[in-house]
């Protein structure tokens, strides 16, 4: 009999502990998950920012150096991202390709003046920094207007803002269920051995003597359920870079590594302070208040 009692409780101890472990880790999984679509939607947002063209358009009389000196100036400031030179003949060029027709032969001279097409960095692309920029730009003799699409500008802006929003307060949302739900997972299992907690105090433990299995059980479950959401996210990773290789442009290995580093030590230090408070709270516990 004692012998099917002590397989039963090891097969119980060992599920109790599975389970611990298959909650952590898809705790951990959707919190990487959440973190990997929020740095995704950032970087998207500040590639759609950064491909928002401003055409300047230079003056008749100017010089190709002086426009190259004018372009290099550009490339110098901090809220460039790149800038391209189009001289005229590429205008008329591209401007035939797209009627269909040679119009400068038609007109007899080419109307089109050269331009530079200039990135902004995606912190600069605003109306506000924008507007900054272009007077800027307008002092110049050089050059004769400055266009972009303001409209343009604000939608996206006010778009990425809302989406970010979201993002935000579901990440903080989950952030918070995460916890709690680790937090109680532990405790049921802690719960089932109060009164061995209790046993090991009347016959003379330490509490730090009584906690410290229970702690590294935790920081043991913590890292295995960490390494299973690393897993899980990389295999998503992975699938995803197969479905759309466009967006490898948007993947930064760095962030990922950190990420992923981040998933794991969150995941240690949530079971080290849930188990900490939960044997904390049966070590302190009246002996009436255990059934």
């Amino acid at each position: 009999m004692s012998r099917f009692e002590e397989k039963y409780n090891k097969r119980r101890y060992k599920t109790a502990y599975g389970t611990t472990v298959v909650s952590i880790s898809l705790v951990l999984f959707m919190l990487g998950l959440m973190g990997l679509l929020a740095y995704h939607a950032r970087k998207l947002s500040d590639f759609v920012k950064e491909n928002i063209g401003v055409t300047i358009v230079m003056n008749e009389n100017v010089t190709e150096s002086e426009i190259m000196a004018f372009k290099a100036n550009l490339d110098s400031k901090s809220y460039v991202k790149s800038t391209e030179y189009i001289t005229k003949e590429q205008a008329a060029q591209k401007m035939t390709q797209e009627l269909g027709e040679d119009f400068v032969g038609f007109i007899g001279y080419n109307p089109l003046p050269s331009t530079i097409i200039m990135h902004i960095v995606a912190a600069y692309t605003n109306n506000e920094s924008l507007q900054q920029i272009e007077n800027e730009i307008k002092k110049s003799d050089l050059v004769k207007e400055v266009e972009y699409q303001k409209s343009m500008v604000s939608l996206i802006n006010n778009n990425i803002s809302k989406i970010s929003f979201g993002i935000l307060g579901f990440a903080g949302l989950l952030l918070i269920i995460s916890i709690i739900l680790i937090y109680n997972t532990i405790r049921l299992g802690i719960y089932s051995k109060r009164m061995l907690i209790k046993s090991m105090l009347l016959v003379g433990a330490t509490q730090s003597f009584i906690r410290r299995p229970f702690i590294k059980t935790g920081i043991w479950q913590g890292i295995i359920g960490g390494i299973i959401a690393i897993l899980l996210l990389s295999a998503i990773l992975v699938l995803i870079l197969e479905k759309i290789p466009e967006i490898a442009v948007l993947q930064d290995i760095g962030f990922v590594a950190v990420l992923f580093a981040g998933v794991l030590v969150f995941g240690v230090f949530l079971t080290w302070f849930s188990n900490y408070f939960a044997v904390k709270k049966y070590l302190n516990i009246n002996s009436d208040d255990l059934y």
